[in-house]
C-alpha cells in the first residue's frame, strides 16, 4: 500500500554535508521506490502516475510487483539531503538543486536526471505597488522561495540579476530571499500585511495569488529570462539505483510517459486527479486553465536547462563545467534531445 505523508526530521542537525556524502546508500531490492515531490501543478505527472497506479501497471506488465511509496518535502535542500541520506529514490525539484547535486556526487553516488516534469512559466510575484521590475525591491521587502540560493527560482532571480546588473552582482537580491514553502507564500501575497511582499513560485500558486489579490502583479517570468520554455522541475537518482533496479527504474519512467500522454489528452480528468489527490484546496476553473495553458507542456525531454548551469558554473555555484544537458542526466531515451 502506497503512503503519503508530511516527513519531518529527514535528518539530525549534527548530519553535516560531508557525512551525508560519505554515507552508504541504504540497499533495497529490485521492487521498491520512494518517491519525494513538492507542492503544485508541477508534479502533476507524479499525482497521475500515483492515482492511476501506473508505475505497479507497467512494474507488472515487467514481471515486478512494485512496491510505491510518495513521501512530500519543501526545498530542494530537504529532497537533496533525503537522497543522500539513502531515504528516498527519486527525487522531485527544481534544476538548480540537481545541478547542485549533480556536482557535489560526480564520481561518487553520481547523481543525475531522470526526466522533466514537463515547461511550466514560473513567476515572481509581488502585492507591493511600488515594485514594477526586480530593480524595484528594498531593503524591507522579502522574496519567499522555496529554498535560499539552491532552489531554481532563486537560482534563476540570480540570473536575472546578472542580466540587469552585471554578473558581478549576480547575489544581489539573495539578501532578500527568504524560504517559506509555497502555501504559506501564496496565502500572504493575498493577505498582504507582512513582510514577504514577493513570492517566485510555481503553478498554481502563482496563479492563485494573481487571482485572490488584485494588487498583484507578475515583474519576472522565468521564460523571459532563460530564453523560452523550460524545464524549471525535473527528477533525479543515484546511478545506483539505476542500476541495481532496472525493471523498477523502467517502469518508472513508462509510467511518466504514460501520464504525459493522459494529461495531454484528458486534462479534464487530469484535474479530477489533481484534487482528487489532495494537493490543496484550488478553484476547478483555475486549475484547468493552467493545465490548459499553451506555455505548459507535459513532457519528460529537458528543456532548455543548459542556459541555467552553464550560469552557475560561471558563478562559481558548480565546480564542475557541464559540456551539455546530458552530462547531468541520465543517457535514456527521453533524455536524447535534452538541452
Amino acid at each position: 500500500m502506497k503512503k503519503r505523508s508530511f516527513v519531518q526530521g529527514l535528518l539530525a542537525s549534527a548530519l553535516t554535508a560531508s557525512t551525508l556524502l560519505a554515507a552508504p546508500l541504504v540497499a533495497h531490492a529490485e521492487g521498491q521506490i520512494r518517491i519525494a515531490q513538492q507542492f503544485g501543478v508541477v508534479y502533476l505527472l507524479l499525482n497521475v502516475a500515483e492515482d492511476q497506479k501506473l508505475i505497479e501497471k507497467h512494474g507488472k506488465a515487467a514481471g515486478v510487483d512494485v512496491k510505491v511509496e510518495f513521501v512530500r518535502l519543501s526545498g530542494g535542500s530537504a529532497v537533496n539531503d533525503a537522497l543522500l541520506a539513502g531515504q528516498i529514490d527519486i527525487a522531485g525539484a527544481g534544476v538548480g538543486p540537481l545541478l547542485t547535486i549533480w556536482d557535489r556526487t560526480k564520481d561518487k553516488q553520481n547523481v543525475r536526471g531522470v526526466a522533466s516534469l514537463g515547461n511550466f512559466p514560473y513567476y515572481l510575484v509581488t502585492n507591493n505597488p511600488a515594485v514594477k521590475t526586480i530593480a524595484d525591491f528594498g531593503d524591507k521587502d522579502r522574496i519567499a522561495l522555496p529554498a535560499v540560493g539552491v532552489s531554481v527560482q532563486s537560482r534563476v532571480l540570480q540570473l536575472a540579476s546578472a542580466q540587469l546588473w552585471g554578473q558581478d552582482q549576480y547575489n544581489r537580491l539573495d539578501k532578500l530571499q527568504v524560504a517559506v514553502p509555497h502555501p504559506d507564500a501564496t496565502a500572504a501575497i493575498i493577505k498582504g500585511g507582512t513582510e514577504i511582499t514577493g513570492h517566485f513560485g510555481n503553478p498554481p500558486f502563482q496563479n492563485q495569488a494573481l487571482a485572490g489579490n488584485p494588487k498583484a502583479r507578475i515583474v519576472l517570468n522565468s521564460y523571459d529570462v532563460l530564453g523560452g520554455p523550460s524545464s524549471a522541475t525535473v527528477l533525479y537518482a543515484t546511478e545506483k539505483f539505476r542500476t541495481d533496479n532496472p525493471k523498477t527504474y523502467r517502469a518508472f519512467t513508462a509510467a511518466l510517459q504514460e501520464a504525459a500522454q493522459y494529461i495531454t489528452a484528458n486534462p479534464e480528468g487530469a484535474a479530477d486527479i489533481y484534487l482528487r489527490t489532495g494537493q490543496g484546496a484550488i478553484d476547478r476553473n483555475l486549475l484547468l486553465s493552467i493545465i490548459k495553458n499553451p506555455e505548459v507542456q507535459f513532457k519528460l525531454t529537458p528543456q532548455n536547462t543548459f542556459k541555467l548551469a552553464s550560469f552557475m558554473h560561471s558563478v562559481g555555484a558548480i565546480k564542475n563545467k557541464p559540456a551539455s544537458a546530458k552530462d547531468y542526466f541520465f543517457d535514456d531515451a527521453h533524455s536524447q534531445a535534452a538541452n
